[in-house]
């Protein structure tokens, strides 16, 4: 049995598929409470901040693949110990940033390192995902290009964006095969792509002219506190354009683990073109 957790997000319902179509048998959904459960799995209701209540999820289950949705480790002890009461192996999306130059300045890679050492301390066999930029993120401009045509925002330093499914593909292969145990994978997509180049791709796929607009850092957290949004939250969005540096780094890992290249942002953007128009 093999519990998927964030199964209702841009990556975990991507492995769920995945794992279906690899013909996993035994597979199962954790969702929150009132979530649209998702179709041709088992389910079962649970949330990661309640960890005594996870019992009945995790009845059964040999492997988990893990989504840690919050921006502290905070929780994750429990949580891991759950887990290590019924399962046998942990699979963790993780950050490809974790081990970096930028680990400590950014919140999201310290998160990751945390939570990876968390795992570690844990001593539950297990295999690490570090992904680069999602390229799912940038569904979060859908409503200013259908709007406006103008997306608005900081500029981030480019990196190989991987699209959720290449993610998906892998972790299923991992989930379905414990010979991954110990292992740590980092996964991007064929080539760097900067933000304006991306917000471009998409507009190639809906055939409209799209252009960026870059706000500073100040004004977009002014704005974002302005909105109402918790610092935390706000820390961790701008962290990527405040202390990443522009990557090089492409890995061959999505090919090597599924044998099929990984796919390109604008391949993404063609397959997911509704979304913008």
């Amino acid at each position: 049995m093999i519990l998927v957790t964030g199964a209702t997000g841009n990556v975990g319902r991507h492995v769920l598929s995945q794992l279906r179509a690899t013909g996993a048998a035994d597979v199962r959904a954790l969702v929150r409470p009132g979530a649209a459960p998702p179709d041709g799995v088992g389910v079962a209701t649970g949330r990661l901040d309640e960890p005594a209540g996870l019992s009945a999820a995790l009845a059964g289950v040999e492997t988990v693949f893990l989504v840690w949705p919050f921006l502290t480790t905070e929780g994750a002890p429990a949580v891991l110990e759950a887990i290590g009461r019924h399962a046998r192996r942990l699979v963790y999306l993780s950050s490809i940033g974790v081990g970096g130059p930028e680990e400590r300045a950014d919140p999201i890679f310290t998160l990751h390192a945390g939570m990876e050492r968390l795992i570690r301390e844990n001593g539950l066999p297990h295999t690490v995902l570090r992904s680069d930029t999602i390229a799912s993120n940038t569904l979060a401009w859908a409503e200013q290009i259908r709007n406006t045509g103008i997306v608005r925002g900081p500029l981030t330093a480019a990196t190989a964006v991987v699209d959720p499914r290449d993610i998906a593909a892998v972790a299923a292969r991992v989930l379905a095969d414990d010979a991954h145990a110990g292992a740590t994978y980092g996964l991007t997509g064929p080539e760097v792509i900067s933000r304006p180049e991306q917000v471009r791709a998409i507009g190639a796929a809906i055939g409209r002219e799209l252009r960026i607009e870059e706000v500073p850092v100040r004004d977009a957290r002014a704005q974002m506190l302005a909105d109402g949004r918790p610092s935390a939250l706000v820390d961790a969005l701008l962290s990527a354009a405040e202390n990443r540096s522009a990557s090089t780094l492409v890995t061959s890992e999505v090919e090597d683990l599924t044998g099929k290249p990984s796919r390109s942002f604008p391949q993404w953007a063609h397959d997911h073109r509704k979304a913008f128009r």
